[in-house]
């Protein structure tokens, strides 16, 4: 039996490693143009069968255009990273921000991730942001801080200026905004440049602070390792002290009340801050602040409940919403949120269009789903077919899947009933944007900053198809069900617009200004 046991596992690992090397020779060899052009099709005909509003920004005859163009285009045989770089700008004319292509990646060994995983490189714990036409490290989470605010001119041999404007052309937002392509190219620009260049030992970066230039190496480093199996030097460390039983159940304590903590607020440990926080923004509270950088982590409910019972306690009368570079989340998250936020019985979200009667089958059925949840799903099938029916219904010639977030609710006992100011901006995207829109369309807030990226008329997500193409073996993630709020304006294609319209500058970045905070702190002290 051990035998046995031990020959299945040889041969898994044997299985593996052929599949990796496979893999890395099919996406660095030169693909024949015939099954460039098959994988072109594929594509469109993916998007066309599960994506319900395909033609909603961009007509048919366009996109058609746009996909024989492409293959005329190729007309020598490339490699998948090449044509990556091909198809992305095609795909973003569709202008669907959900709909993105990613490129094709070199697989490793267990033992090749254990290796790159003792090593980092410095070039990744820079953040940066994209301000008037610029390239500037916003942040650092290495020790040297010395370049935050310093302008980025070059890459090796690569103008910042010519990176971002092919980059621009590798993704969309919802529609016609051109909010989000300055914000989201600053803030994942160091993944749109491992998407072009792929993995890199080194990269030298030529940088402007004030008038001067100077270049900077960033190089591939080892990560601190902490020793093992070394004792620690007596004459170094101190004794260790003998807690008592009521010590460490204080101790016990204190861990689980910070897990739950970290839990309600959302820790990211990459960053080291939160998703959700709160705080009065003066002694008096008359005024909060609450900052949600997502609505995907942690226990929101609990977040929630407490915060607004604060807010009820203190008799606030303004609340400061900060969505800015909010990339979404949970349907779920957004609609219990909006329940405090309103003072009227709601309807959050309409059916949602799709393109088939068993959404969730299809989507557990994509040829990138591991075949282990493809046994499950298929064993579960009844029961997941069952609810597909019950909840799709046929109407005027189209299929709707109804969520629970469609019927009507009441809002919530401890609501906040005073005035609220939204801040948005261009990252305001996806979960963000619908909860905006609902607090725009009934005048419950004051929208202080930029157009969010996200469509005031909704977008489509929901679940997502990922298909890999058979011979690239890029990846292209589509949303399945058009998502939206009762409210629509006119004209489509368009963002949340905001009330006071205000784009920070690199000025006020180094003076570490917040003009869009500020305005609404001068505006209620003019209303006191």
């Amino acid at each position: 039996m051990q035998k046995a046991i031990l020959f299945v596992l040889v041969l898994l690992v044997l299985v593996s490693c052929k599949s990796i090397k496979n893999h890395n020779e099919q996406i660095t060899k030169l693909h024949d143009v015939t099954y460039l052009h098959e994988d072109i099709d594929k594509v469109y005909n993916q998007l066309k069968k599960h994506h319900p509003k395909l033609y909603q920004y961009t007509s048919k005859q366009v996109l058609d255009f746009k996909f024989d163009s492409l293959k005329t285009t190729i007309k020598t045989p490339i490699n998948s990273r090449e044509f990556y770089k091909k198809l992305a700008p095609v795909v973003s004319q569709i202008k669907q921000g959900h709909i993105s292509l990613s490129s094709a990646n070199k697989w490793y060994t267990k033992r090749e991730r254990k290796e790159l995983l003792k090593r980092k490189l410095e070039f990744y714990a820079l953040d940066f942001e994209y301000l008037e036409n610029k390239l500037w490290v916003k942040s650092t989470r290495a020790k040297d801080s010395s370049i935050v605010g310093s302008e980025v001119v070059k890459i090796e041999d690569d103008f910042i200026s010519d990176l971002i404007a092919v980059y621009k052309k590798r993704f969309s937002s919802d529609g016609y905004n051109t909010t989000l392509h300055d914000r989201y190219v600053g803030r994942h620009f160091s993944n749109f440049y491992y998407k072009d260049k792929g993995y890199i030992d080194s990269l030298r970066l030529t940088l402007k602070n004030k008038d001067s230039l100077f270049v900077k190496t960033f190089r591939r480093i080892k990560k601190k390792e902490k020793p093992k199996g070394k004792k620690p030097d007596s004459t170094k460390t101190k004794k260790r002290v003998k807690l008592t039983s009521a010590e460490k159940k204080v101790n016990r304590l204190a861990f689980k009340k910070k897990r739950k903590f970290k839990r309600k607020h959302g820790y990211i440990k990459k960053y080291n801050e939160y998703t959700r926080n709160f705080y009065f923004v003066d002694t008096d509270k008359s005024t909060a602040y609450m900052k949600l950088r997502s609505f995907t982590n942690g226990n929101y409910k609990r977040f929630y409940k407490e915060s607004f019972a604060r807010l009820d306690s203190a008799k606030t009368k303004n609340l400061i919403l900060d969505l800015r570079d909010n990339g979404g989340g949970r349907i779920a998250e957004i609609d219990y949120l909006y329940a405090y936020l309103t003072d009227k019985p709601y309807k959050f979200i309409e059916d949602s269009e799709v393109n088939s009667r068993i959404p969730f089958l299809k989507f557990l059925m994509s040829n990138t789903t591991p075949n282990s949840i493809k046994v499950l799903s298929g064993i579960f099938s009844p029961i997941i077919i069952v609810q597909n029916l019950i909840r799709t219904r046929k109407h005027d010639g189209k299929l709707y899947y109804r969520f629970r977030q469609t019927k009507v609710k009441a809002p919530k006992p401890l609501r906040f009933t005073g005035n609220i100011y939204v801040l948005i901006n261009g990252n305001s995207f996806s979960a963000s944007s619908l909860i905006s829109t609902h607090l725009k369309a009934t005048k419950r807030a004051v929208f202080v900053g930029e157009e969010t990226g996200g469509a005031y008329n909704g977008t489509v997500a929901g679940i997502y198809k990922i298909y890999e193409l058979p011979t690239t073996k890029l990846k292209i993630r589509m949303g399945m069900m058009q998502i939206e709020a009762p409210q629509k304006q006119n004209p489509d294609g368009y963002g949340v617009m905001p009330d006071i319209e205000i784009s920070p500058t690199i000025i006020d970045r180094n003076l570490k200004k917040d003009p869009e905070f500020d305005w609404v702190l001068k505006d209620i002290k003019s209303k006191r």
